[in-house]
């Protein structure tokens, strides 16, 4: 499975109902470590509870190609940087957004505090409030289903929790919003975990069918941090956003 590299990121994507062709699988874990072209190391994760029946539901397609099966999942370790996350210099705080405006990239917001965004996945524009609502420190037995092994030794994962809320007037059913990144007490890029298949303690659905205006959901996402840190707070950086630039919750 090759998964694209993005600046810092250990992948943590749920992908339950994107469009996906239906694939077998079988009920092991595999663990597959290979040197990807930024030179950054990838691993490749599967849940025990995956079947040979797993099938996605038909949503438009997913705005990232990182995952590509229901059955697996992949973790990229971090890569150095020069500069925090966040699109603002280490000790610098970004403004505030203007009440109803675009939050201007490097905009941080406090934890709870919804934002209203362009948003888009494949074909489907739309607008949406988005707000981290809690981050919460997990158990590194939380991941012994993933059978990840030495991959994740010395790791704590957190779980963003985060509210979706259709502000605009296209349908958005289906649809995924992913591109949410933990970010380290430093302010520098915690690691992604991308779990593909379920993953109960932190469950990243697509949105659900009838998801029109005034709709609100919740997804997660996983941050890895180092047992001597913490993620301190979470950025999402999806389009109109980039890696670095986007919307932050401290």
């Amino acid at each position: 499975m090759n998964v694209p590299q993005e600046g810092r990121r250990l992948a943590v994507r749920n992908n339950g109902g994107r469009h996906m062709k239906p694939i077998r699988s079988s009920r092991r874990a595999v663990a597959l470590a290979a040197l990807a072209a930024v030179g950054t190391l990838t691993m490749t994760a599967c849940n025990d509870d995956a079947s040979s029946s797993d099938t996605a539901t038909t949503p438009p397609a997913a705005p990232t190609a990182a995952a590509t099966s229901p059955s697996g999942g992949a973790i990229t370790p971090a890569a150095p940087t020069s500069a925090p996350a966040g699109g603002a210099a280490s000790g610098s705080a970004a403004a505030p957004a203007p009440a109803g405006s675009t939050p201007a990239p490097g905009t941080t917001v406090k934890v709870g505090d919804a934002v209203t965004i362009p948003f888009s996945s494949g074909s489907t524009k739309g607008t949406i409030a988005l707000a981290v609502t809690s981050i919460e420190k997990g158990d590194p037995a939380d991941l012994t289903s993933l059978n990840l092994g030495d991959k994740a030794k010395g790791l704590v994962p957190y779980y963003i929790h985060y509210k979706i809320t259709n502000a605009g007037s296209t349908d958005l059913s289906f649809t995924s919003v992913t591109h949410m990144k933990g970010l380290l007490a430093d302010g520098t890029e915690a690691q992604d975990l991308m779990i593909i298949g379920s993953f109960p303690k932190c469950k990243g659905d697509s949105l659900p069918k009838g998801f029109t205006n005034g709709q609100s959901a919740e997804s997660c996402s996983v941050a890895m941090s180092p047992e001597a840190s913490k993620v301190a707070g979470a950025e999402y950086w999806g389009d109109p956003y980039t890696l670095g630039k986007g919307v932050n919750w401290k």
